[in-house]
C-alpha cells in the first residue's frame, strides 16, 4: 500500500530539471569506491538515473525530495553490508561522497558502536478483561453523572425557596460555594482512597489497577481547579494531591500531572504552557509510572516533554520544543534543549526578576477565591434561576410544565432558543473580541517588566484567554477570511498576499497586539506565538516577528526574538533558534534545528498557479467554496445545539417524573449523540468512501473539499480517551483500527488514510498526520502502524510512514514523511532516528534509576 502511494506522490523527477542539473562525471569516487558504488546503485533506482556521481547533490542536482530520500534510507537499512542512514544524515551530508565519509571513514569501529536493543513485544490482554474494563468505566461515568445531577437538582430546589433578591443571592452563594468546594475536594479524596501514594510501578492496561488509575486520572482532570493554572491556588491543588512543590513556583501548563506523588518541583521554578510532566507513560501495552524531579529556580519551556524518571538540577533550563527522555538528567546550572535534549549555551530566562513576595502571591490567591465565591458563583447559580423565573418569555418556555415532550411548542421553543443563543453568541462574541481585549491591552506596556500576580498579570492572562477562542479560528481558518479575523483581533500582517490558506484553524498567541507576520508568509496549523516571557517573579510582553515569504509547518512554538528572517521554511515541530545569525533563504528542521533546502522541484510544480489571471480566478473560486464550507459547518453546529436544546427542554418536562435521574440521562445521551452526530457528519461529506493519496495544488477543488474535513469537530473525543469507546469512535470515523488498541489522547487528521494495528499503544497528544502542505502544494498519503506499536507522549507521525510490528517511537519524536521503521525498532528524536544501545528500564522494573547513556540516542 505504501509503496504504491509513494509512486503517486513521488513520480519521476522533472525531466527538464534533471537535464538542467545532469551530472556527467564518473559514477563513483575513489578511496571508498565500494561503499559509494553501493549507495549510488540504491539511489539510482529511486531517481530513475543510469548513473550518479558521488558529488551529485541529492536535492539540487538529482532533484530528489524528502520522500525519495526516505525510501533511500529505508532500502539502505535493509542491507547488512551498508551503514544505516537517517534523514538527518541526508540533510547534513547531501552527497554520496559526504555520506560515505561521515558514515564509513569517520564512523567508529563496529565493535565500538553499540547495536540497538530490539523493542519488546506487546503481551495482549484478553477480550474479556477489555470488555469488563469498558463496562466498569461506563458505570463510573454514569455514577458520576447521577451524583452531579442529584447535587444540581437539590441545590436549585433549595435556591428556589428563597424570597427576595438578597435572599436568593445569599442562597446562591452558599449553594454554589459548597458545590464548588465539593467538586474540588472530591477528586482529591478519591485519589487518596483509591490509590494512596503513587509509587514507581508498572501494570497492564485494562486491568483492575488500570481502572483505579483511569478513575483518578479522569477525576483529577475534571476538577475545576485546573482552570486556575497560573494561579498560586493551582499549586496548592497539586500539593493536596501529593506533589512536593516549593515556594514561588509558577505553572502555566494546562496538562495536569496525574501521578502527583512522583512530582517534585523546587522553589522559584517556572513551567511554561503545553508542557507534559504527567508522571506516567503508556508503553507496549502497560502503564509505567516514574518520578519527575525539577530543582530550584529551574525553567521548563513551552511544548516540552519530561518523560518518567527524568530530573533537572537547581537553576537548570530546558528550552522550548524540547524533551527529556526517560533516564535523562540535566545537571544543576546547565541549559539543555532539543529532542532528545542536549547541552546549549542559550539562556531561556531573558526577563529580569522583579519583587514578588509570598504576601503578594497569598493576596492574589485570596482575591481569586473572593471573586469566585462572592461574584462568579452567585452570578452563575442565581443569575440562571432569575432569568428563568423573572423574565416572562423565558419562564413560559423553561418553567416547570411549560411544554410537553410530545407538543410542537417544545420544538418551536427549542428552535427559537437555539437560534438566539447560537447566532447571538457568534455576533456578540466577535464584537467583544475586537473591542474589550484591545482596551485592556492599553494597561500593559510592551518590553516593560512587571511582577507576577499583580493587575497587569491578571489582565494579560485575561486578554490571552479572551483572544484565543478556538471557535473563531476553527470557523475562519483555512480560508481567506482568517486574515481579516486576525487583523481585527490585533495581528500586524503587513501587506497581505492573499493565498486563501494563509493560516490554519489552530493559531494561538499570548498577545495578538504584539504579533507580526510578514508579507507572503503561510502558516499550516498549530502555531503558538510566544510573545510573553516569564521568570519566577516577573513577566513582560514583547513583539514576536515572523519573517516575510516564509512557510511554517505544523505544531510550532515561535518565541519573541526568534532568529529567522525572510524566505524560510520552518518544518513541522521545528525548534526556533534564539541565538546565532538570522536564518534566511533556508529551511529549518529538527530540535535543535539544522538547515535543509528551502524548497525542492516537486513543491514548485504548481507555482504557475499562484500568479496571473489564473491565480485570481482560482482564488475567487476558492473563496466562494470556503464560504459554503463555513456556512455548512455553522449550520451543522447549529443543528447540534438545537438538538441539545430539545433534550434540555425535554429533561425539564420529565423532571417531575424521573427526578434527578433525568439529569444523569441528559448528560449521557447528549455525549453519545454528539459523538454519533459529528461522526455521521464527516462520513456524509466523504460519502462513506475512503480518501486516496493525493498530490495537487491548493487551488485544486479537491484540496478545498479536503479542507472541509479538517473542520469536523473532534474535541469531544478527548472525553473517551483511555476507554474502549475511543477506538470504536475512530472506527466509525473510518480509521482502520485493530483490536484492543489503547488510545490515551491521540489524534488522526485523515482518518481513512490511517491504519492502526492490533494492541497498539498511543500516548497523550500523539498525532498521525497523513498530509502535508508546503507553500502552494498539498500532499497526502497512507500511514500504517503495525501490530503492537507504541507512540510516545506528544510524538508526531507524518504521511507515507510505515511502522513495523512492535516498533516504538519515543516521546516528542517526529517520524518524517516516507520513513519505514523496521519491526521491533526503537526510534527517538526530532527528526526520529534509530536509538542506539540498550533500552532504558524504568525504576519500577529494576528498583534503581539508570543514567541515560549517550549511546542510547540516535
Amino acid at each position: 500500500m505504501v509503496d504504491k502511494s509513494v509512486e503517486v506522490l513521488t513520480p519521476e523527477p522533472d525531466e527538464s530539471a534533471l537535464n538542467e542539473h545532469r551530472i556527467d562525471g564518473p559514477a563513483t569516487g575513489t578511496g571508498t569506491a565500494g561503499a559509494e558504488k553501493d549507495f549510488a546503485e540504491v539511489l539510482a533506482g529511486l531517481v530513475k538515473a543510469e548513473q550518479i556521481s558521488a558529488d551529485s547533490h541529492f536535492f539540487e542536482d538529482l532533484c530528489a525530495n524528502s520522500l525519495v530520500m526516505a525510501q533511500f534510507c529505508a532500502r539502505v537499512r535493509k542491507r547488512d553490508d551498508l551503514p544505516s542512514v537517517s534523514m538527518k544524515d541526508i540533510y547534513q551530508y547531501p552527497t554520496i561522497r559526504g555520506l560515505v565519509t561521515a558514515l564509513v571513514t569517520e564512523a567508529p569501529a563496529p565493535e565500538a558502536a553499540p547495536a540497538s536493543e530490539p523493542a519488546e513485544s506487546v503481551v495482549p490482554v484478553s477480550r474479556r478483561t477489555y470488555l469488563l474494563c469498558g463496562t466498569a468505566q461506563t458505570l463510573v461515568f454514569l455514577a458520576y453523572c447521577f451524583a452531579l445531577g442529584t447535587v444540581t437538582a437539590r441545590g436549585y430546589e433549595w435556591v428556589s425557596r428563597g424570597s427576595g433578591l438578597l435572599h436568593i443571592y445569599l442562597r446562591s452563594m452558599v449553594f454554589g460555594s459548597a458545590a464548588m468546594i465539593v467538586l474540588c475536594l472530591f477528586p482529591i479524596a478519591a485519589k487518596w482512597i483509591l490509590v494512596g501514594r503513587w509509587k514507581p510501578q508498572e501494570f497492564p492496561i485494562w486491568g483492575l489497577t488500570y481502572l483505579r488509575f483511569w478513575t483518578v486520572k479522569v477525576l483529577v482532570n475534571a476538577n475545576p481547579m485546573r482552570f486556575y493554572v497560573g494561579n498560586p491556588l493551582y499549586v496548592l491543588y497539586l500539593r493536596a494531591l501529593g506533589a512536593r512543590i516549593g515556594k514561588g513556583v509558577t505553572i502555566l501548563s494546562r496538562t495536569v500531572p496525574v501521578c502527583t506523588d512522583l512530582l517534585t518541583i523546587g522553589s522559584g521554578t517556572v513551567i511554561r504552557k503545553e508542557s507534559y510532566f504527567i508522571g506516567y507513560r503508556a508503553h507496549a501495552g502497560r502503564i509505567q509510572t516514574g518520578r519527575v524531579t525539577i530543582g530550584r529556580d529551574a525553567f521548563v519551556g513551552e511544548k516540552t516533554v519530561l518523560d518518567i524518571d527524568t530530573s533537572m538540577g537547581d537553576r537548570a533550563q530546558l528550552g522550548h520544543a524540547s524533551a527529556l527522555q526517560s533516564g535523562d538528567s540535566v545537571p544543576a546550572g546547565e541549559h539543555w534543549h532539543g529532542s532528545p535534549a542536549e547541552r546549549t549555551d542559550v539562556d531561556y530566562v531573558r526577563v529580569p526578576p522583579a519583587r514578588c513576595s509570598t504576601l503578594r502571591r497569598t493576596l492574589f490567591g485570596l482575591g481569586t477565591v473572593l471573586q469566585l465565591f462572592v461574584l462568579y458563583v452567585p452570578l452563575m447559580v442565581g443569575g440562571a434561576y432569575l432569568l428563568v423565573t423573572e423574565i416572562p418569555a423565558l419562564n413560559q418556555v423553561l418553567g416547570p410544565g411549560a411544554t410537553h415532550i410530545t407538543s410542537a411548542g417544545l420544538y418551536v421553543d427549542a428552535l427559537v432558543l437555539s437560534v438566539v443563543l447560537f447566532f447571538g453568541s457568534l455576533v456578540l462574541g466577535l464584537v467583544w473580541l475586537f473591542t474589550v481585549p484591545r482596551l485592556l491591552s492599553l494597561t500593559i506596556e510592551p518590553d516593560r517588566v512587571y511582577p507576577l500576580y499583580g493587575l497587569q498579570y491578571s489582565l494579560h492572562r485575561l486578554i490571552a484567554r479572551m483572544t484565543n477562542v478556538k471557535f473563531f479560528g476553527w470557523l475562519f481558518g483555512d480560508s481567506s477570511y482568517i486574515v481579516h479575523y486576525l487583523r481585527f483581533l490585533g495581528y500586524d500582517l503587513s501587506k497581505v498576499e492573499q493565498t486563501g490558506s494563509n493560516f490554519g484553524t489552530h493559531v494561538q498567541h499570548e498577545s495578538p497586539y504584539l504579533t507580526t507576520v510578514g508579507t507572503g508568509t503561510m502558516v499550516a496549523d498549530g502555531l503558538s506565538v510566544m510573545n510573553a516571557e516569564f521568570s519566577g517573579t516577573s513577566f513582560r510582553v514583547s513583539r514576536a516577528v515572523i519573517g516575510p515569504h516564509s512557510f511554517l509547518g505544523n505544531n510550532i512554538a515561535y518565541p519573541s526574538g526568534g532568529r529567522t528572517g525572510e524566505n524560510t521554511l520552518l518544518a513541522t515541530k521545528v525548534m526556533i533558534p534564539l541565538d546565532g545569525e538570522v536564518r534566511e533563504d533556508v529551511g529549518l528542521l529538527g530540535a535543535p534545528c539544522f538547515g535543509i533546502p528551502r524548497t525542492v522541484e516537486r513543491d514548485t510544480r504548481f507555482d504557475h498557479l499562484r500568479t496571473g489571471e489564473e491565480f485570481h480566478r482560482s482564488l475567487a473560486a476558492k473563496n466562494r467554496y470556503n464560504l459554503r464550507t463555513m456556512a455548512l459547518w455553522l449550520f451543522v453546529r447549529w443543528v447540534h445545539s438545537f438538538v441539545l436544546t430539545v433534550f434540555a427542554l425535554a429533561t425539564l418536562d420529565v423532571y417531575g417524573v424521573l427526578g434527578q435521574l433525568v439529569i444523569a440521562l441528559y448528560l449521557s445521551i447528549t455525549l453519545a449523540f454528539t459523538a454519533c452526530y459529528f461522526t455521521l457528519s464527516e462520513r456524509l461529506i466523504t460519502r462513506f468512501r475512503p480518501l486516496e493519496p493525493k498530490l495537487c495544488s491548493i487551488y485544486d477543488p479537491y484540496f478545498w473539499w479536503h479542507e472541509r474535513l479538517w473542520k469536523v469537530p473532534v474535541h469531544y473525543l478527548n472525553l473517551f480517551s483511555g476507554t474502549p469507546y475511543k477506538t470504536l469512535l475512530w472506527r466509525m470515523l473510518g480509521v482502520r483500527m485493530g483490536r484492543r488498541v489503547f488510545d490515551d489522547g491521540a489524534g488522526f487528521t485523515e482518518r481513512t488514510l490511517t491504519t492502526i494495528g492490533d494492541f497498539c499503544t498511543l500516548n497523550q497528544a500523539s498525532t498521525v498526520q497523513c498530509h502535508s502542505q508546503e507553500d502552494g502544494t498539498f500532499k497526502s498519503d497512507y500511514s500504517v502502524l503495525g501490530t503492537g506499536c507504541t507512540l510516545g507522549v506528544s510524538s508526531h507521525v507524518h504521511y507515507g510512514v510505515t511502522m513495523g510490528d512492535h516498533a516504538q517511537l519515543a516521546a516528542d519524536a517526529f517520524l518524517m514523511k516516507g520513513e519505514e521503521m523496521p519491526a521491533h525498532a526503537r526510534w527517538i528524536g526530532n527528526p526520529a532516528a534509530e536509538a542506539r544501545g540498550a533500552a532504558y528500564r524504568p525504576v519500577a522494573l529494576n528498583g534503581s534509576p539508570q543514567p541515560h547513556a549517550a549511546s542510547g540516542r540516535g
